[in-house]
């Protein structure tokens, strides 16, 4: 409209700002993290750190069945506040022992070769070559978690993602009083996830959750193909 005080909108979408020079008018500073802000046609600043790779897929909720059936090379991540109760499943159902990986397993290993004060550190990177030598040979891999936060079984989903590996998630219930309470909101907010096939998000292709008795009706845990059907 003539007479209208409008913006001129350059390819960044900012209006023009008034020049400094016009009676009037402000001068005005653009901060640094303005200037250099992200933009998809904007190179990245030499030295930034790399963005994570997207590795968002769509979840399955899985039901509980006695027999559990998953690809050959898999990443399984079994997840529980009872370290007990995690171990105990994982022991029962994984017959082949050189696929059974853990912290825990690694920590017995190690405990009296390496001084304590480097052990936890030994411990993660020894598990963390373990897991990425069977995954990179296509060999299966039973990961029994140390914890319930997210951010212990990232690095192991995306390595497992960046060679296309299939990734599922088993979530072991256990009753409240073996639930330490810092653990309570974390262990509350992957249950809400699970149930609504968020877990994608994360990685994982597969989720299930077994509570209450479901976790003893599982009898066998297998990784092979579907039987083929000879009709």
């Amino acid at each position: 409209m003539a007479g209208s005080a409008a913006s001129v909108v350059h390819d960044g979408g900012m209006p023009e700002q008034p020049s400094a020079s016009r009676p009037g008018a402000r001068s005005v500073k653009i901060g640094a993290d303005e200037r250099t802000g992200w933009s998809s046609e904007r190179p990245r600043r030499e030295g930034a750190p790399e963005r994570p790779a997207n590795i968002a897929v769509h979840c399955t909720v899985l039901k509980p069945a006695d027999r559990l059936r998953y690809s050959p090379g898999s990443l399984l991540v079994i997840v529980s506040a009872s370290a007990a109760e995690r171990e105990a499943f994982a022991a029962r159902l994984v017959d082949d022992r050189a696929s059974l990986l853990s912290l825990a397993k690694v920590r017995a290993l190690l405990a009296g070769k390496v001084a304590e004060g480097e052990l936890e550190d030994r411990a993660r990177e020894l598990l963390a070559a373990a897991v990425a030598k069977r995954l990179q040979n296509r060999d299966t891999v039973v990961l029994v978690a140390d914890g319930v936060e997210a951010a212990e079984r990232e690095p192991f989903v995306r390595a497992a993602a960046a060679l296309k590996r299939p990734r599922h998630l088993i979530l072991v219930e256990t009753s409240r009083d073996q639930v330490a309470e810092e653990d309570l909101p974390t262990l509350n907010a992957l249950r809400r996830a699970l149930d609504a096939g968020e877990l994608g998000e994360e990685g994982f292709q597969t989720a299930l959750r077994l509570g209450g008795g479901t976790a003893s009706e599982v009898k066998r845990l297998l990784f092979r193909p579907p039987p083929r059907d000879d009709d």
